[in-house]
């Protein structure tokens, strides 16, 4: 990482996260039955589950994309998308929301690029869009965290001229350039062919290693093993257990996380 980015990003504070008693149904159909959780500011937490365990409904509840029926989220202590009243929590207005989704970073397993904006465009939009830099400012940014992720050569081009892994990439750059203090990936590999994981999983890697929030659902067994300092295994929209890699991929204490091991490993 450059001096400039390093600068750029020197004031953002690692995120706690805290999940309190989350529950999301669609309809009559419960996805989050009672979540609790906490990720400690700098921690790298990796959940894995079945599909349809609401890995992804609760990445979405964190910055409020879902609204839970019951429960809330905060982060360093703000509740996110609400506000107490009394004993009730009331909705937050849109444009309070959306200020607080400028902390919380989100990469979405399809990219969700500006096809119309260059790889720069889209990775400086944000910081212009929420106030937080002028365009110039965000431009200089986005040139650093293009070339952290490896595409500095590449700011001209257009999502349709990247490969997927490449596409993957610019989201993060994108993601990095709110200055996060906590970032969501929501099975970031899941939409890449084969030969191009290794790549962006290369540029998490580095994250991880660089002190920030991580929260990531992945299907990855290997990676998570390598880089989560906690493992988090969800069934049925429930957090079944969670530990140490160690612990939960190699000693699960759970039969139905020995099931899913089993058939994934």
């Amino acid at each position: 990482m450059t001096a400039e980015t390093l600068e750029a990003l020197a004031d953002v504070e690692a995120a706690t996260v805290e999940v309190h008693d989350v529950h999301k149904w669609y309809g009559t159909h419960r996805v989050l039955d009672g979540v609790d959780l906490t990720v400690r500011p700098g921690e790298v937490t990796v959940i894995l589950g079945p599909s349809g365990s609401g890995k992804s409904t609760l990445l979405r509840v964190i910055n409020h994309l879902e609204k839970p029926e019951i429960g809330y989220v905060s982060i360093n202590g703000e509740l996110i998308g609400v506000q107490r009243h009394g004993d009730r929590l009331k909705e937050l207005s849109e444009r309070t929301i959306l200020t607080q989704r400028g902390r919380i970073g989100f990469v979405f397993q399809n990219f969700n690029l500006f096809p119309h904006l260059t790889v720069l465009d889209n990775v400086a939009a944000a910081p212009v869009a929420t106030g937080k830099l002028g365009k110039p400012e965000a431009q200089q940014l986005a040139k650093e965290l293009l070339g952290r992720v490896g595409l500095g050569e590449r700011i001209g081009a257009y999502p349709r001229q990247l490969s997927g892994g490449q596409q993957q990439r610019v989201a993060i750059a994108r993601a990095l350039a709110l200055r996060p203090g906590v970032i969501l990936f929501d099975e970031p590999t899941s939409a890449l062919d084969p030969e191009l994981v290794g790549e962006v999983l290369a540029v998490i890697k580095d994250l991880a290693s660089s002190g920030t929030t991580l929260v990531i659902v992945t299907h990855e067994i290997g990676f998570a093993r390598e880089i989560a300092d906690r493992v988090v295994f969800m069934d049925g929209g429930k957090i079944i257990e969670q530990g140490p890699p160690a612990e939960v991929l190699d000693k699960p204490r759970h039969e139905r996380t020995r099931d899913f091991l089993s058939r994934v490993l």
